[in-house]
């Protein structure tokens, strides 16, 4: 990662979320955006193309956003790229249980497309500097040995 947020990949079981994002983080953010309808596909899409954020929905079927962050997390391929996680639980005992596993931020559904991207960049530019932090800490204490 360079500074900038380019990639961003959409986690999301509902077509009409995918498209919403879609146009307001390509046409509106500008940004390059990838796709994928539930959690196995997101993970398989994360470790090829390495996005630079992920914007994960927490209740899908299947594979949840609970557990697509957990698998991401255990994978040294992906585990540094930010998460925030879509979803309509905004309550604040949610939001801390989000922050406590690691999500870089939450954005409430339904979302404001015209303001999505300057919200995403700014939480991915939060969860950079968290990030980065954290992980200094885990190399310092070789939790993390690469």
């Amino acid at each position: 990662m360079d500074g900038q947020l380019r990639r961003i990949l959409c986690i999301d079981d509902n077509a009409d979320i995918l498209e919403i994002a879609k146009l307001a983080l390509e046409v509106v953010g500008g940004f390059e955006l990838e796709v994928s309808a539930n959690g196995h596909a997101g993970l398989r899409r994360a470790q090829a193309w390495k996005p630079d954020l992920i914007l994960l929905d927490v209740m899908m079927p299947g594979m949840d956003g609970l557990s697509t962050l957990r698998e991401l997390q255990e994978d040294p391929r992906v585990r540094d790229i930010p998460v925030l996680f879509l979803t309509a639980s905004v309550a604040l005992d949610d939001q801390e249980e989000y922050w406590r596993l690691g999500v870089g931020g939450v954005i409430g559904k339904p979302f404001n497309p015209l303001t999505l991207a300057q919200e995403v960049e700014s939480m991915w530019r939060a969860a950079r500097r968290r990030g980065n932090q954290l992980r200094d800490q885990r190399e310092l204490a070789g939790v993390w040995p690469d």
